[in-house]
């Protein structure tokens, strides 16, 4: 008995040092991964091809040009950074519409000397001055034979933050000519700021600012220094004084970092200057501007500049990281009046359905439908209409910004239809039958796990994750017949609501099977396969990998 015990133990001991044995072996290819990762990381960021500069000959626009602006690039995309392979599909379809990336000599010989442009003209850059942005971006402007413009801040400049590109990274960048240097001003710090609890803190500086509930604040250039009460506690000298130290700072540290002063400043925070901020405080900024700058992007929210903007009034608009790349091309349409064409994605799948109003993308296992602006985009499934029961499985995964819906029984002769409508997590069902009166019936709470709709005859049942929310809700006996249609439509915007909200908004609809109730006959389909989700789920911990390895090497 002892040795049989004994036995045991050794054996157990034999499984501790095999599970050891797969542990170091499975670290060692982990490390050899990683460096090898960072190498082709460094090679990236530093080995660049060189840029090919455009025959100007044949330019004749003498009318303006886009400007685009992203915050920053990561593999996976986050709230605030635009994904690698998002942003590639917005460069590619941008590149498909004869969009000719220009320099910043090209826009100031634009403005100065009245010289043409490309008859698609796009000035592009990435602020924040970010080693994620410089390095994942790169790549992506050799595909293109773009030029892009890094926009930084002066006071990071010599200093040990990794995320953040340095003077060597900069020139280094500068040198391949893909790249130029512009400038975000000083420093990102906040005045005058309040919490959600109406607390006041004078001032926070950028790496502060999340551990504060902030609801209102303003920049550091933007107004006076002000007390809970927002009284100035500095006088005209002192406010000027406080704002003109700032540029001598940002003069003193781009001559001693780089040896040279950027030509192009965006200054944070976009949309205060000229529009209504106190006079002597932008007088200040104003002055500074001009004497050192030959480009102002001032501004935030529209996309095209006109021969007669002013060029230190100028605007730009900076893509969402949720925006699909024809969300980007109505946007730019809407802005410049250019006639663009969009995306479509997988031909084969969209031929199964008819747009009536917006863009439609088919990308792998999603429908992404982009609303016209202010409008509804609709995308009808061909055939439906001859098919009224049937059984629908998807997932609903668009911002919370706007409507996304399922119309079922659509019939457009008649103006009747029963609607399915997700909007800030609630789901409301919605029948509008011959007199065109909408009558909702019922309402319930669902997220973003896979929702299952049946229509069987004249009722209506709603699973989400399997689990029932309603069963066999009877609707109305009018609305016997009709098609199927998603649509897309940005949520209403308020007359008291500040600032400038999307009007123009992306329906996601993931892993769609549409079958007929009785039969089980499939009518449209685009879901991955196991196969596929495994794909999927490698890919997406690669990237987050990626991204470590950015943040860390």
């Amino acid at each position: 008995m002892r040795f049989g015990r004994l036995k045991k133990k050794q054996s157990s001991a034999l499984d501790y040092q095999k599970k050891d044995r797969k542990k170091t072996t499975r670290t060692t290819f982990q490390l050899i991964f990683l460096f090898f990762l960072a190498s082709l990381l460094i090679k990236a960021a530093f080995n660049h091809e060189s840029y090919t500069a455009l025959e100007q000959s044949s330019w004749s626009n003498k009318k303006g040009f886009i400007a685009l602006s992203y915050f920053g690039v990561s593999t996976s995309g986050s709230q605030t950074l635009i994904a690698k392979k998002q942003l590639e599909e917005q460069l590619q379809v941008l590149k498909d519409n004869g969009y000719v990336t220009v320099s910043q000599q090209d826009i100031i010989n634009f403005y100065q000397k009245g010289e043409p442009l490309p008859d698609k003209a796009l000035f592009l850059s990435f602020e924040d001055g970010r080693n994620d942005s410089s390095i994942l971006a790169q790549t992506l402007l050799e595909k293109f034979n773009f030029k892009a413009t890094i926009l930084t801040h002066a006071n990071k400049l010599g200093k040990r933050e990794y995320k953040l590109l340095q003077p060597k990274d900069l020139l280094k960048m500068k040198e391949s000519g893909y790249w130029e240097i512009g400038s975000n001003g000083y420093r990102l710090t906040y005045i005058n700021n309040y919490d959600k609890d109406g607390y006041f803190i004078d001032r926070i500086d950028e790496t502060d600012f999340e551990a504060f509930n902030i609801e209102k604040s303003n920049h550091y250039l933007m107004d006076f220094l002000r007390d809970k009460n927002g009284i100035p506690v500095e006088d005209r000298a002192e406010m000027e004084k406080r704002i003109n130290t700032d540029y001598h700072l940002m003069k003193k540290t781009y001559t001693r970092e780089l040896g040279f002063i950027p030509d192009v400043y965006m200054i944070m925070h976009a949309n205060s200057l000229y529009n209504g901020m106190n006079n002597l405080v932008e007088k200040a900024n104003d002055q500074n501007i001009k004497s050192m700058f030959k480009l102002h992007f001032n501004r935030e929210g529209q996309a095209y500049n006109a021969l007669d903007s002013n060029q230190y009034n100028l605007t730009r608009v900076q893509p969402e990281p949720h925006w699909s790349a024809n969300t980007l091309m109505m946007k730019i349409r809407e802005d410049s009046g250019q006639k663009v064409t969009f995306e479509t994605g997988d031909e084969q799948l969209a031929k199964d359905w008819k747009l009536q109003g917006g863009a439609v993308q088919f990308a792998e296992n999603k429908v992404i439908l982009t609303s016209p602006p202010g409008k509804e985009g609709l995308l009808f499934l061909r055939d439906s209409d001859s098919t009224p029961n049937y059984r629908i499985n998807l997932r609903v995964g668009g911002t919370p910004e706007g409507k996304q819906s399922i119309y079922l029984r659509y019939n457009q002769q008649r103006g009747t239809n029963l609607k399915l409508v997700l909007e800030n997590n609630e789901l409301s069902v919605i029948q509008t039958s011959a007199n065109n009166k909408a009558e909702i019936l019922k309402r319930v709470e669902v997220n973003k796990e896979e929702i299952i709709v049946e229509l069987n005859n004249q009722q209506l049942s709603l699973w989400q994750d399997e689990k029932p929310l309603f069963e066999k809700l009877p609707f109305d006996a009018v609305l016997d017949s009709g098609g199927l249609a998603l649509a897309s439509e940005p949520r209403e915007i308020k007359e008291d609501e500040l600032g400038d909200l999307e009007d123009i908004y992306d329906s996601v609809f993931t892993n769609v099977q549409i079958v007929e109730f009785t039969s089980s006959e499939t009518l449209f389909s685009n879901t991955n396969s196991g196969v596929q989700k495994a794909i999927e789920l490698v890919d997406e911990e690669m990237k987050d990998l990626i991204d470590w390895t950015i943040a860390t090497f």
